[in-house]
């Protein structure tokens, strides 16, 4: 039975239904059409798209980004800036504090290795410190943003704060080179809906433009502002004083992006081909649990508290809800429907980026044929040189 979904007269996830299950599945053509609105909004913004491949993890959907038009990735942590190093991808911007030196020399060896520009942040002097001596070990300079806390209240110095600025008046008087400031205000995926996401953004750049003005009065020039979130980009207040942006989740999107108003169900690319193989009163049990959809209600815990995703099928009229979870088996409540234990599910889930993050590969569809795509840069041990 087939369980593809419609996508403007164009069936989309083709072939789904012919695989094993639990398989994690991407519509091609969903995928290229998000990485080229993405592009575009940055393009008629005037500012360079760096995406955060944390969501993706692939070289292959990396590369259709580059040939798209973006100027560099994002990564969210050292092994995973080595996988993109190596493939000479640059700049790599490891968007992820380090307080090891260690890890910084590892990463501006491989770098320098390859010939590839690797961009880090700080926001304390630990882990300035750290960089400095990582950069003397690997007798190398580096490129280094403080990250600034506009909203979301985890990584990033306060911008009102008197620590800012002496941070970068040591950055400024280093070995190392200043990049410019740099934030995630991830408490969009909270603001409930596209008004309240564009105030965040609008926020969000009026921190970082008055802060870069109080640096200047104190004789520092700020080279390069560095945003990213994908709702706030989406819904965004313009790009004045903004360099570039560092989106990730647009690729896929998910129930997330669906219930905040910033893209409708016909924009999901990533979803969970599932199958029925039981069933009782309330619940139909398919082959996907927790180890497949993961149980994140959404990005920075601020799930709506709806299920862990969306299930459909040729035979539903609308959606139904997956509501429980345990690690391999899923529970979808049945409601007034009548599915046949066998038949297939398509699942959107809350979030995408875990869900990759658990998945073996993902499988592009495209012209009902289906083909691997690697999960290239899993997170795993030390980097490797």
């Amino acid at each position: 039975m087939s369980i593809t979904a419609e996508t403007a007269g164009r069936p989309a996830f083709s072939g789904a239904d012919r695989l094993e299950t639990p398989s994690v599945v991407v519509d091609a053509t969903r995928l290229k059409a998000n990485i080229a609105r993405m592009q575009a909004i940055a393009a008629d913004g005037g500012v360079a798209l760096h995406p955060h491949i944390k969501t993706h993890k692939s070289l292959a959907i990396a590369g259709l980004q580059r040939d798209a038009g973006a100027s560099g990735v994002t990564a969210s942590h050292p092994g995973e800036a080595a996988v993109f190093i190596r493939a000479g991808f640059s700049p790599v911007t490891l968007a992820y504090p380090l307080v090891r030196p260690e890890p910084a020399a590892r990463l501006l060896t491989l770098a320098g290795a390859h010939g590839v520009q690797v961009r880090f942040i700080a926001d304390s002097m630990t882990g300035l410190e750290a960089l400095e001596a990582g950069a003397a070990k690997a007798g190398q300079t580096a490129d280094v943003f403080i990250k600034v806390d506009v909203g979301l209240h985890r990584c990033g110095v306060d911008p009102l704060a008197e620590t800012g600025i002496a941070l970068a008046q040591r950055l400024d008087a280093s070995r190392l080179a200043f990049c410019g400031l740099l934030s995630h205000a991830g408490q969009a995926y909270g603001a409930g809906d596209v008004d309240g996401i564009r105030t965040v953004a609008a926020t969000e750049r009026r921190i970082l433009l008055d802060l870069k003005e109080r640096l200047r009065r104190h004789g520092i020039e700020v080279p390069l502002i560095s945003v990213g979130s994908t709702p706030s980009l989406i819904a965004n207040d313009g790009f004045d004083g903004i360099d570039e942006v560092r989106p990730g989740n647009y690729v896929f999107y998910d129930m997330t992006a669906v219930r905040l108003g910033i893209v409708g169900r016909d924009s999901l690319s990533l979803a969970v081909s599932a199958t029925i193989i039981s069933k009782n009163r309330d619940y139909y049990i398919i082959d996907a649990g927790s180890k497949t959809l993961s149980s994140d209600l959404g990005a920075h815990s601020t799930g709506s508290g709806t299920g862990f995703g969306e299930a459909w099928s040729a035979d539903l009229d609308r959606p139904l809800s997956v509501e429980k979870l345990s690690e391999e088996h899923g529970m979808v409540a049945r409601k007034s429907s009548d599915l046949e234990i066998g038949q297939r599910l398509l699942i959107y889930p809350n979030h995408a980026c875990v869900v990759i993050n658990l998945a073996p590969c993902m499988l592009l569809l495209e012209g009902g044929a289906a083909s691997p795509l690697a999960v290239d840069a899993r997170r795993g041990p030390a980097i490797a040189s």
